[in-house]
């Protein structure tokens, strides 16, 4: 036998060996459900914490090792893997304040002062088109945006939360909701009472049902609900064991109101009648003045700020930074797609460290780091979740997704938090788990159907124009 074959006999033995050597290791690791790694994993813990090469393993929906991609693959064996070739892996995004089915009446009423939109626009137009039908195919098609651009957990207020639930269930989003309640008619109530009451049968009939649907009590604002009734939901929130999502000190608008109706403001009149001693998620927090700035780091109440909607709307800049000096819990919300017109989060990440930075004129305020984790660690602890969710660390729900830098506008990456914050977009996500359920892989969203989708909005967007050209007569 020659020289030649020999070597190519052994070679061969050593390459089965060491084959099998790699297949023995495998196999004697402990065994996980999901593998993801990522060229880059941006952690989002204490110590912004960022892996180059690194990876998370899961097992039962949570993460039971964040480290080096080569000890993870070394130590356990997965039943699914996920590469990270030119990725970041890193928390899903975390939509604060939402009401998800008004991307139905996305574009349909825009250029407005606030109070003229509502009641003249958006008001009439859910009186006479929200129904259950309108919230399921609306929930969907949010569902199909935020799935497809990172969001996994969001805080929504719209009307049959019922219905969206079962969309959010369906679809895996992880999401905190509830109706408005509200003193005048409202899609499917009369007023207030029935309007709480059926809040109030929401949250009996969805509490402890799901691990990702988490029923809220949600009063509309305090222009829009009673003195009386809001204590109502505060005993009510007590009793339940329930959150509270509001609108709080929006625009300037509603502090005349509030003012012109009971001589205070809306954070002070809120206080007033205990609101700022339960758990709540107050959405845009414009207006606070810095007597009420200390008021707030000293409660339970935590802001959503919502820049593209309030720069839209013309309500004002949120005085986050000062928020956040204080102590205040702050997340970031994209608003309605009536009012943004996305549900895009890295739109809202962005604005969110430009904005302030123009605001002040100071280029050093709200850095991309702090940005950033509005929407991830921050976020989530604003609105109640931040021992489960915003940060990939051990024992938290593995809610993560993939971000692909190979894109030419992504290139070169010398600081890769920089570009979440100023140069991603939503579509260049790839990949989205929830609960360690890869709900999107290589861009394609796996839960929903894209197609039937369309179909169903294109014929509800086809009754909302006709109905819009007929009032327009």
């Amino acid at each position: 036998m020659g020289y030649g074959v020999r070597f190519l006999i052994c070679w061969g033995l050593v390459l089965m060996s060491a084959a099998c050597s790699e297949r023995t290791a495998q196999t004697d690791g402990e065994q996980v459900d999901l593998i993801a790694h990522g060229r880059w994993v941006v952690t989002m813990d204490a110590g912004a914490s960022i892996l180059e090469h690194g990876a998370v393993a899961v097992k039962d929906g949570q993460i039971l090792a964040v480290g080096p991609g080569a000890e993870i693959i070394a130590k356990y064996t997965a039943t699914k893997t996920i590469s990270g070739d030119n990725r970041v892996l890193m928390p899903g995004l975390i939509n604060g304040h939402t009401h998800t089915s008004m991307v139905l009446f996305r574009g349909m009423a825009d250029d407005l002062e606030l109070m003229t939109w509502l009641q003249n626009y958006i008001f009439p137009m859910e009186g006479q088109f929200v129904n259950a039908e309108f919230i399921e195919i609306g929930a969907k098609l949010a569902c199909l945006e935020m799935l497809r651009g990172g969001t996994t957990s969001i805080v929504d207020m719209y009307f049959y939360p019922e219905v969206s639930a079962k969309v959010f269930e369906a679809c895996g989003l992880r999401a905190i909701l509830g109706a408005p309640m509200i003193d005048f008619p409202s899609p499917g109530f009369s007023g207030w009472d029935d309007s709480f009451a059926g809040g109030v049968d929401f949250i009996k009939n969805w509490q402890g049902r799901s691990s990702r649907i988490i029923p809220a009590l949600a009063p509309h604002a305090p222009y829009t609900v009673s003195p009386d009734h809001l204590r109502d939901v505060v005993e009510m929130a007590g009793a339940l064991n329930a959150p509270i999502t509001m609108h709080l000190a929006e625009d300037r608008a509603e502090t005349n109101m509030i003012q012109q109706n009971y001589g205070t403001t809306p954070v002070r009149h809120v206080s007033e009648l205990g609101m700022l001693d339960t758990p709540m998620i107050a959405a845009h927090m414009v207006w606070p003045d810095e007597e009420e700035i200390a008021m707030l780091a000293k409660s339970k109440v935590s802001a959503i700020h919502n820049p593209t909607s309030n720069m839209k709307l013309g309500a004002g800049i949120s005085p986050v930074p000062a928020m956040l000096a204080a102590g205040i819990k702050v997340g970031l919300g994209t608003d309605g797609a009536a009012s943004n017109n996305d549900l895009d989060m890295w739109e809202e990440i962005r604005l969110a460290a430009l904005l302030h930075k123009l605001g002040s004129n100071d280029p050093t305020v709200m850095p991309a780091i702090t940005a950033l984790r509005l929407a991830t660690s921050l976020g989530a602890e604003a609105i109640g979740l931040g021992d489960k969710v915003g940060s990939l660390e051990i024992g938290k729900q593995a809610d993560m997704i993939q971000v692909d830098m190979s894109h030419p506008h992504l290139q070169p990456v010398y600081d890769v938090v920089s570009h979440l914050v100023y140069a991603v977009h939503a579509s260049d996500v790839v990949t989205t788990i929830i609960d360690g359920q890869v709900l999107m892989e290589n861009g394609i969203v796996l839960t929903l159907d894209a197609t039937a989708i369309t179909a169903e909005v294109t014929a509800k967007a086809d009754e909302i124009r006709t109905a819009l050209s007929i009032d327009s007569e």
